[in-house]
């Protein structure tokens, strides 16, 4: 009976440990091993600060080189108009960066005086016109597609089978090209951009891509040469035809205007002119 009070009081002495937030045992131990604990968590967090820090820094260099200079955030962008207009800003930049850089190369090759260097820049000269790097000024047409009005509402209209034939597609803007060119035009430019041999013209969703810049609809197609001959190559064009009884269909009634003009500057072709293409892999003795 008599062993009860000092059960009592180791009982008190636990309870009194816990709310402290020390146990029975911790608060026996030796001023040393406290010194060595203390020791430890020290030099643990003296280890972890710097490599956590090198982690930081190192995520911060991955990301600036990923993004090579763009947003990582594209999600910002909550419509098509300002995906477009962010692009178009940025290929804008690029462009006038080719240009200075051109502009560069003319004037150290202007001031090389060597034969030969003259004999090249006189020939590439003789190539800039046909090649559409010169602007050009006359009369011509201006054609103009757009899509359909009921086109831009949520619903389809029953009476159209097709809801495609609602949209202005790549290859309607390709066929109103063909049609200029075999009309005999000077020169040709989409959106005000010429169009040159290489010149692609793509859909990337509800937008026409030209060039590596996409625009979106009305599409603005301009031909500088003979009004008459233009103007007959566009009417006897068999997909033109199909397109504008489209157009003239008031269930469909997809944008088309076609007008004469006493002026139309086209401007000279500044993108690039390089070709890429693909190559074959070389192949190895077995045939691999």
């Amino acid at each position: 009976m008599a062993s009860r009070p000092h059960r009592r009081l180791g009982v008190l002495r636990s309870r009194v440990g816990r709310a402290r937030g020390t146990a029975p045992d911790e608060a026996a131990r030796s001023p040393e091993a406290t010194a060595r604990s203390a020791t430890r968590r020290t030099l643990a967090w003296r280890l972890a600060t710097p490599v956590v820090g090198l982690m930081s820094g190192a995520l911060f260099v991955v990301s600036a080189h990923s993004s090579e200079g763009t947003d990582l955030r594209p999600g910002r962008f909550t419509d098509l108009a300002s995906v477009v207009r962010y692009d178009a800003s940025r290929v804008d930049g690029l462009k006038q960066r080719v240009a200075d850089l051109r502009g560069q190369v003319s004037t150290l090759s202007g001031s090389v005086d060597n034969r030969q260097v003259r004999r090249l820049n006189e020939q590439a000269a003789t190539l800039k016109d046909p090649a559409g790097l010169t602007p050009v000024t006359g009369p011509g047409i201006t054609v103009t597609l757009s899509d359909a009005p009921q086109s831009t509402g949520q619903d389809t209209p029953d009476t159209v089978e097709n809801p495609n034939l609602l949209l202005v597609h790549q290859q309607d803007i390709q066929a109103v090209v063909n049609a200029m060119w075999k009309g005999g035009a000077l020169a040709v430019t989409i959106q005000g951009q010429r169009v040159v041999s290489t010149t692609g013209i793509r859909c990337i969703g509800n937008s026409v891509q030209l060039q590596g810049v996409p625009y979106s609809q009305p599409y603005r197609i301009q031909a500088v040469g003979d009004v008459t001959a233009l103007s007959d190559a566009i009417t006897d064009d068999a997909y033109l035809q199909v397109y504008r009884a489209d157009a003239a269909d008031p269930d469909i009634n997809v944008g088309w205007d076609e007008q004469v003009e006493d002026k139309i500057t086209a401007p000279a072709y500044d993108g690039l002119t390089d070709l890429q293409y693909a190559h074959v892999l070389p192949q190895d003795d077995s045939g691999n």
